[in-house]
Parts: C-alpha cells; sequence; structure tokens
C-alpha cells in the first residue's frame, strides 16, 4: 500500500533510509493484517498509519541523538518504541524494551520483531512490575498512554537515575505540564509536535541531568 501524503510530505522534511523504509512497509503489512482480528489501533487510523502513527514516532529521531537504549512504557501496537527501534537497527549495541501487558498485543510486538530484525524486547507484564527491573535506559517513551504525572511516576525512577522521559502528549499537554510541575522536582522542556501543531513532546529530566544536558 501507498503512504498517504501526509506521510510523503513528511518524509520529504524528514528521509528515512530505504532499509528503514522496507522495514515499515512490513510492519504496516503486518498490522493490517492483525488488525482484522485484534484492534491494536483505532480502525478510524488504519488508513493514516505512515503519517498518524509511524510519522508521529519518527518524529522522536530528532531528540534520540545517540541514545542506545529506550524502555518503552504501554507499547501497544509499537508507537513510538518499536518504530525508533526500527530506525535504531545499525547502532551498534542498541535496545528498544517494550512494556506492554496486553498478551495479543505482546504476539504481534515479537511477530513484528522477528520480520524485522529490529532491536527490540517484548516484557509482556504491568509497567508497576517490569520497569523498575530493568537497567536504566537513556531515554523513557510513551504515547497515548496516560496522563503526564502518572507518566512521572512510572518512570521516575528512572529519571532520577538519569534517563530523559520523551512523552508524546496531544492538545491538553499544556495542563498536564501544569500539573505535574506542581507535584515533582524535574525539569521539563517541551517541544512541539511536527504532526499535530496543537500537541507537544514533553522532555522530563532530574535536575542534573537536564544541568549536564546543558554544559
Amino acid at each position: 500500500m501507498i503512504p498517504d501524503q501526509a506521510w510523503l510530505r513528511f518524509s520529504e522534511a524528514t528521509p528515512v533510509s530505504r532499509e528503514t523504509f522496507e522495514r515499515l512497509e512490513i510492519y504496516h503489512n503486518l498490522l493490517l493484517k492483525w488488525s482484522k482480528i485484534k484492534n491494536l489501533v483505532a480502525p478510524n487510523t488504519l488508513h493514516l498509519v505512515w503519517s498518524r502513527h509511524f510519522a508521529d514516532s519518527l518524529q522522536l529521531r530528532p531528540l534520540m541523538q545517540d541514545s542506545q537504549s529506550i524502555v518503552d512504557l504501554g507499547s501497544g501496537a509499537g508507537f513510538p518504541g518499536l518504530i525508533l527501534a526500527i530506525e535504531m537497527r545499525s547502532r551498534q549495541g542498541a535496545i528498544v524494551h517494550l512494556i506492554e501487558s496486553d498478551n495479543r498485543k505482546c504476539a504481534f510486538l515479537r511477530e513484528v520483531i522477528r520480520e524485522t530484525d529490529a532491536p527490540a524486547i517484548v516484557h509482556c507484564g504491568r509497567i508497576e512490575e517490569v520497569a523498575p527491573k530493568l537497567p536504566t535506559p537513556d531515554l523513557v517513551t510513551a504515547r497515548a498512554l496516560a496522563s503526564l504525572d502518572k507518566l512521572i511516576n512510572l518512570s521516575a525512577r528512572h529519571i532520577s537515575a538519569g534517563a530523559t522521559g520523551v512523552f508524546l502528549k496531544g492538545q491538553d499537554f499544556q495542563s498536564e505540564l501544569t500539573v505535574a510541575q506542581s507535584t515533582c522536582t524535574f525539569e521539563f522542556d517541551v517541544v512541539q509536535s511536527r504532526t499535530d501543531p496543537a500537541a507537544g513532546i514533553i522532555l522530563v529530566r532530574s535536575a542534573a541531568s537536564a544541568s549536564h544536558s546543558r554544559t
């Protein structure tokens, strides 16, 4: 299936390699196949997978810099974690930990990993139980999972240890940011979404990490 026009405009500004594109095609085909028996994404977004899900995930690429490890919370159908894993495939030693509690979604993620040879591991279980057992990554990511203050609670251990939280948020991100800032001492930065002008990407760091990143 040919990617939609919004994806084509995005990829002109942020091109992906031919190898990455071919693996995204595999991903897309598997997503369409599995969605016939399991609602992996909202049915009304299936015709916009490339722009609504792939591009939305790939816009995090400039924020990754030289990151080697990611913990993705509530991975669902793999956004953004598995998309970033495909992008990171050429990085020596790269690994993305995908945490998902739904067994069928875990099975889907594992099939995509097999078919694309993405450097990712699926952890099928509750975030509260799995995340604390994982080594502190460079980044903790999440998309369409929970409010910002809850995401911070789920990832506080890793952020305190030096990870950066990278959370894709929708149109209510500013109100969520206000609540989070009033309840914790982490540092926050906001990057405007490239796929939705009203949305934002919120970066969360410990004070020490934020200070180090500015030096």
